[in-house]
C-alpha cells in the first residue's frame, strides 16, 4: 500500500518560510517513476497545481508562487519538498502531495497539510 505523508505545514506570519515534506512509502513504489506534485486548495475554492517536479529534475510552478517557491526531492529518501519563502495570506491553503503520471493522472494523494498565513 502506498502512502504519501505530508508534515510541515503550520501557522506563520505573511513574509515568512515554511518547508513543507512528503515521505512516500509502499511496496516498490519511488518517487523516480512518477510525477511528483504539490496541490493546494484554498478555503472555498477548488485545488490547484503548486509545483511539480519528474525525472531530470524539471519542475513547473504555478505563477502565483514563481521566484517565491521551490519544489526539489530527495530520492534516496523517496521525499519531495516544497520551500516556501515570502508567503502571503492568499497561499493560506490545505496542501497535498501528490504521485502522478501526468498533471491530469492523479495516481495517489497524501491526507495534506494545513498552510495558514496571517496578515
Amino acid at each position: 500500500q502506498v502512502q504519501l505523508v505530508e508534515s510541515g505545514g503550520g501557522l506563520v506570519q505573511a513574509g515568512g518560510s515554511l518547508r513543507l515534506s512528503c515521505a512516500a512509502s509502499g511496496r516498490a513504489f519511488s518517487i523516480t517513476n512518477y510525477l511528483m506534485g504539490w496541490y493546494r486548495q484554498p478555503p472555498g475554492k477548488e485545488r490547484e497545481l503548486v509545483a511539480s517536479i519528474i525525472s531530470g529534475d524539471r519542475v513547473n510552478y504555478a505563477d502565483s508562487v514563481k521566484g517565491r517557491f521551490t519544489i526539489s526531492r530527495d530520492n534516496a529518501k523517496n521525499t519531495i519538498y516544497l520551500q516556501m519563502n515570502s508567503l502571503k495570506p492568499e497561499d493560506t491553503a490545505v496542501y497535498y502531495c501528490a504521485a502522478a503520471y501526468s498533471i491530469n493522472l492523479i495516481r495517489y494523494w497524501g491526507q495534506g497539510t494545513q498552510v495558514t498565513v496571517s496578515s
